[in-house]
């Protein structure tokens, strides 16, 4: 009797290559497709209506996928507990002056909870999803691909939430998953790839999270002279390292944002100067561990697209580590994840809290 799989259908040409092989491979494949957001129930204003229902696109892909593939597609609605889960956590930590990234929650508390346990009723004996990632004798191993690795957005998720796992295209870079999608003529072998917060998509951002949070205006100042320089359009619109669209106007030096002062509403700026984005060890708290190693020292990437930094781990009480870094690191941001790795092996995560450099706190993060 065959092993029934269900897989994430999202409408790209990730899901829609995996379920291919995973039927190539002789599996009863089941999709699943998730709905996580809608405009209208969630008070988005749109100028452009046309921007509504990129989902509503994305499920007629995954129809179309679907049924060149013969395989059949199911639907389930989890607005409410994206909202709940992934959504209020997003927005409150905005407030708070840190810069989330809502990835890592969808992946925990949708695609590796609440869609494993809906796939569980269709009689999955797995479940499938198309990330960049492989798992090998219950380890979560870095994807084929290090370019989309995507293992950093799994961090999160627990040992049991990662068993009767399968990432099909773990072992295949993104050239060749297009060359198979084009190969077996489906629709999507040409889809550019989603971008933005999970499951919302592209948006303006700042337009976007307008819908949610007050626009506070205060002063931008210059962190070494203490000097007002111009105003912000509110501290959730702004992340550390960020030089584009900062509001510094008639000035051409490479300036950077570098803090934030929620207290005061203050945006901090380093111009010229990148001496103020660099530290030297970090505060993790939260921490998740999926392996069961747990090293002294390891590498760790404070963002997805960032580099490995080779760190020190101090153990300290109420689940924090203090992470002590071999030399520097740019931009390590309150709020962002710290991936811990022991060579191709992610063992898991905490979250930055506080950030240090010469053994004390960045006054100005």
């Amino acid at each position: 009797m065959k092993e029934t799989v269900v897989v994430g259908m999202s409408g790209g040409v990730d899901s829609a290559v995996s379920a291919y092989l995973l039927k190539k491979e002789g599996y009863n494949v089941i999709a699943l497709f998730m709905r996580n957001w809608d405009s209208t129930i969630n008070g988005e204003d749109f100028e452009n209506d046309d921007v509504i229902c990129p989902q509503e696109r994305d499920y007629n892909d995954a129809l179309e996928v679907c049924k060149k593939l013969d395989i059949p597609l199911k639907r389930v609605d989890f607005i409410k507990e994206y909202w709940d889960y992934v959504f209020k956590y997003f927005l409150k930590e905005l407030e708070c002056g840190r810069t989330p990234n809502p990835d890592l929650l969808c992946n925990k508390y949708i695609k590796f909870d609440l869609f494993k346990k809906e796939a569980i009723k269709l009689g999955a004996d797995y479940i499938a999803t198309g990330h960049y990632a492989r798992i090998k004798d219950g380890k979560l191993l870095r994807a084929v691909d290090l370019n989309k690795d995507q293992t950093y957005f799994l961090a999160d998720v627990t040992p049991s939430q990662l068993k009767n796992v399968l990432f099909p295209i773990g072992d295949l870079t993104k050239d060749e998953v297009r060359e198979i999608a084009l190969k077996n003529d489906l629709v999507v072998a040409k889809k550019k790839d989603s971008t933005g917060i999970c499951f919302i998509g592209e948006r303006n951002y700042q337009k976007f999270i307008k819908n949610y949070l007050k626009e506070n205006i205060g002063d931008i100042v210059d962190v070494k002279t203490k000097e007002v320089i111009g105003k912000h359009k509110g501290l959730m619109n702004y992340t550390i390292g960020q030089r584009r669209n900062v509001g510094i106007s008639g000035n051409n030096d490479r300036h950077f944002v570098c803090g934030k002062d929620v207290k005061n509403n203050i945006l901090y700026v380093t111009i010229g100067d990148e001496e103020y984005l660099y530290s030297d060890a970090c505060l993790i708290e939260n921490v998740n561990f999926i392996s069961s190693t747990h090293p002294t020292f390891c590498t760790a990437k404070f963002r997805y697209r960032g580099v490995d930094h080779p760190v020190e781990l101090e153990y300290l009480e109420n689940n924090e580590i203090l992470v002590k870094y071999s030399g520097r690191a740019k931009s390590v941001t309150p709020g962002q994840a710290c991936v811990l790795y022991l060579g191709e092996e992610c063992l898991g995560c905490g979250f930055i809290k506080t950030v240090y450099k010469n053994g004390e706190k960045l006054w100005y993060l």
